[in-house]
């Protein structure tokens, strides 16, 4: 007799094998972009713009989706299209090819955004949730690590061959769901008399955004999360492109670019889980002042890591600020997860975690083609305006402080999903 596989364990393969399979595009897309595409630091932003609008114009609306259709089929659907969108990005000859597949990315990417918690919260319950989250964030750094020797393989043969990996990963993975993910804990939110599947994801939607507003914290987030996205579109698409172009990788041993790459992500996902376990053991958020407070150090710390980054000549100290920033930002992300989630509706949950996404997309469509334009004169200028443009997040989070105490999750019970690379 055929035994189902549970939610749990489900879950854990998900995050663990997305681990691996966007690992090995992510390692090697400046290589590749600038050196097979040969993008100039402008292109090279534009598309992250491109990505990110597209996150801005579909990530509510498949928000919406995920909490009136289901998760399942929305998390499907996300695995499948963006499958395709890589298998495209591995075989571009052109940036116009390559702008294509962000676009895909883009509309299928959203609809797993929100809808993959939501679903696990659904089946499991939020208390054995919290312990998934921590358990499959750890996998997920495992299985990274992995992907980026594989990538780095790979890329010795055929700069093209991770990326089509990566495309192939997801429609398999997305293939293997179809057959053994399961729901049973969604409730599809019943609808007025006469009331249209259309109109139910209208009132979905309504829902979301007047939670937000009745929620005096969570129109601050949203806003943090806008100059967070701001600030990290440079630094992502930038960074790599000053190390390799600016600064220059060292020829030690004979070692090429594509190995150095891989060490950079490496060693940032082991800082990055070093920093993510001393917030999870020692940092417990009792109100969203302290979080704001937190957060607002940690924002202060990557101000000063990005601006020293892009200033600095040397590549030793490069890699050092590189890898600050990268742990800053692995810590950050739980916190502010945190600060989203605390005491949502769960008909609602994946709409108002997609506005939260959607408020990043709106910081990088509009930074990123000024930010763009700016590196194609001096990309050291670029990466110091990215890092100076979370300055005014300090404001909100002085205004947060100052509006009193509201309950917030402790940093363990939600997902910690990095961004180290522009992938979010």
């Amino acid at each position: 007799m055929h035994r189902r596989v549970s939610a749990a364990t489900v879950y854990l393969l998900y995050e663990g094998a997305q681990g691996f399979i966007t690992r090995l595009t992510f390692t090697v897309f400046t290589v590749f972009a600038v050196v097979r595409l040969e993008l100039d630091p402008l292109q090279l932003v534009l598309l992250g713009t491109v990505l990110e609008g597209t996150y801005l114009v579909f990530e509510v609306p498949t928000g919406v989706v995920a909490d009136t259709v289901g998760r399942r089929v929305s998390v499907i659907v996300g695995l499948l299209g963006t499958g395709v969108a890589f298998l495209l990005l591995g075989v571009a000859t052109s940036f116009l090819m390559a702008a294509l597949s962000q676009v895909l990315w883009g509309v299928f990417a959203t609809f797993q955004s929100g809808a993959d918690v939501a679903w696990i919260t659904d089946e499991v319950g939020e208390t054995e949730a919290r312990r998934l989250y921590v358990r499959s964030d750890q996998l997920w750094h495992v299985t990274s690590l992995v992907g980026i020797v594989v990538s780095v393989a790979l890329a010795a043969i055929d700069l093209r061959l991770p990326i089509l990996l990566t495309g192939a990963g997801f429609v398999v993975l997305g293939l293997v769901m179809t057959v053994i993910m399961p729901e049973e804990g969604f409730r599809r939110r019943p609808r007025a008399e006469g009331q249209s599947v259309l109109g139910g994801m209208v009132a979905t939607f309504r829902d979301g955004v007047r939670a937000v507003r009745a929620h005096h914290v969570l129109m601050l987030i949203i806003a943090t999360a806008a100059l967070h996205g701001a600030s990290t579109e440079g630094f992502d698409r930038l960074s790599d492109f000053h190390l390799l172009v600016d600064i220059g990788l060292p020829t030690i041993g004979g070692v090429d670019d594509v190995v150095w790459f891989g060490v950079l992500d490496g060693v940032a996902l082991i800082v990055g889980f070093a920093a993510i376990t001393v917030v999870k053991r020692k940092v417990h958020l009792e109100g969203h002042a302290q979080v704001a407070k937190v957060l607002a150090v940690i924002d202060v710390v990557l101000v000063v890591g990005v601006v020293a980054f892009a200033l600095t000549s040397s590549f030793a100290l490069a890699l050092g600020t590189f890898w600050v920033v990268a742990g800053m930002r692995s810590a950050r992300e739980p916190i502010f997860t945190a600060w989203i989630n605390q005491g949502l509706d769960p008909s609602t949950r994946a709409t108002i975690n997609s506005m939260g996404t959607q408020a990043d997309a709106v910081g990088q469509t509009a930074g990123g083609p000024t930010l763009g334009a700016i590196g194609n004169r001096s990309v050291p200028l670029a990466l110091v305006v990215s890092g100076l443009l979370r300055l005014p997040a300090l404001i909100l989070y002085a205004v947060a402080v100052r509006r009193g105490n509201v309950g917030t999750l402790p940093p363990e019970s939600i997902p910690a999903t990095l961004d180290l690379d522009g992938s979010e």
